[in-house]
């Protein structure tokens, strides 16, 4: 997307290169260590015991940004992995293995002090393992305790009744494997835990996602949508992975004030809005501009995403009195609120009807499973609420098989016959 509308987008963009160029700068000339994870993982943990952490898929995403996906996965199959295995999860590891800082995204990843993942679908423990030995770090890994409930409507119960919600035994699963991490990182950092510094961070966290339920709820009522898609997520993500942090509270504020602000002078992010979309699925990293093709010709503007919403929804805990057993409800969770049914469906089907969606596309990307397993549930009950829905079978970071002007033309005509 070459059109910026908000200026805190253009910052964020700028902060997150900066924040890795420092990164880097640190690790290799102050040898201070860092961490990589998967995106699921207890950020938190790590803000407090003063271990910056990139995100595996964030920089997949830059990876594919940068258009080196194809380059770098192609790599990958011809060193004997399947095709079908997760392009998301991978695409770093296969960064790593090329083995070519000359042309990486940014310089390309320093060694870490470790590697951590949670093991939510099968691929995840024998990729972080391969990674690890090639980085030369040891791999931590915790596990997934599966649900016995599933409450309708958790989005109600999350901030307040997140115990019983979801459930003592995996919290108390959790926390134990927690307090392995902790004492993993007392290691690695010489540092010692502070509780009372992770209740601040947790309180920091929502904060941060209050003025977010803000910019969500500036969007649902306004007329036409102040602020594309695309732009939510930048602002979002930036904070997202420095959450509860002062830079990204006052980002969030920022962006919150500048929704607000273009709401207030009835601005909208495309005059000619008819129709709402939705995204439901990880973003379509190597080819962001998709999410602006249908406006001129279709007025159908992409209103929605996983990004801010889930924000609200799925971080935001009241009670702290434990905030390790607090933080374990959040990291539990995310599974099955995002994909699978029936929490997925019954929180997107919601979801919509407050964005005042018109129609869904559903992205199913090949080898995910995790973001792949839910996606018919989500698409039926979507349909049995009123909103068509198209089926995308893509990649979010995986080009090779994405035929831009065909879908451009498959999706213009899924507007205009079912919208």
């Amino acid at each position: 997307m070459s059109e910026k509308q908000l200026q805190s987008t253009v910052a964020a963009g700028a902060y997150q290169k900066e924040w890795f160029a420092q990164l880097r700068r640190d690790v290799f000339e102050s040898h201070r260590p860092y961490a990589i994870l998967q995106a699921d993982m207890p950020f938190e943990i790590f803000q407090v015991m003063g271990l910056p952490a990139v995100s595996n898929q964030w920089w997949s995403a830059v990876i594919s940004a940068k258009r080196l996906a194809p380059k770098y996965l192609d790599a990958m199959n011809a060193m004997g992995f399947h095709d079908g295995l997760c392009r998301y999860c991978s695409l770093s590891m296969a960064c790593t293995l090329a083995d070519d800082p000359g042309e990486a995204p940014w310089g390309g990843l320093p060694k870490p002090a470790m590697i951590a993942a949670r093991l939510t679908c099968d691929c995840i423990q024998r990729v972080f393992s391969i990674w690890s030995e090639a980085l030369g770090t040891e791999f931590f890994a915790l596990d997934n305790p599966g649900a016995t409930e599933l409450p309708p409507r958790w989005w109600e119960l999350s901030r307040h009744r997140w115990r019983e919600l979801f459930e003592q035994h995996r919290l108390d699963l959790t926390v134990a494997q927690f307090r392995v991490l902790i004492r993993t990182l007392e290691r690695i950092t010489g540092r010692a835990f502070d509780r009372a510094a992770l209740r601040t961070l947790m309180e920091g966290v929502n904060r941060q996602e209050e003025y977010f339920e803000e910019v969500r709820e500036l969007i649902c009522n306004a007329p036409k949508t102040p602020v594309r898609m695309n732009e939510q997520i930048t602002n979002v993500m930036a904070a997202q992975w420095l959450r509860g942090s002062e830079w990204a509270i006052q980002h969030a504020k920022n962006f919150r004030d500048e929704v607000k602000a273009r709401v207030d002078a009835g601005i909208a992010a495309y005059p000619g809005e008819r129709r709402r979309l939705m995204w439901v699925g990880a973003g379509l990293w190597h080819d962001t501009d998709f999410y602006t093709a249908f406006e001129q010709k279709h007025g159908a503007v992409f209103v929605w995403s996983m990004y801010l919403a889930f924000g609200p929804d799925g971080y935001i805990r009241y009670g702290l009195e434990d905030p390790l057993e607090a933080l374990a409800s959040r990291t539990v969770s995310m599974n099955e609120q995002l994909h699978m049914p029936p929490w997925a469906n019954e929180w997107i089907v919601d979801q919509a009807k407050r964005h005042r969606i018109d129609g869904a596309l559903v992205l199913t990307p090949l080898g995910t499973r995790p973001s792949a397993t839910g996606n018919r549930f989500i698409e039926r009950a979507l349909e049995r609420a009123g909103i068509p829905v198209l089926p995308v079978f893509a990649d979010m970071v995986d080009p090779r098989n994405w035929n831009a002007a065909k879908m451009v033309e498959r999706v213009g005509r899924f507007i205009e016959e079912r919208l």
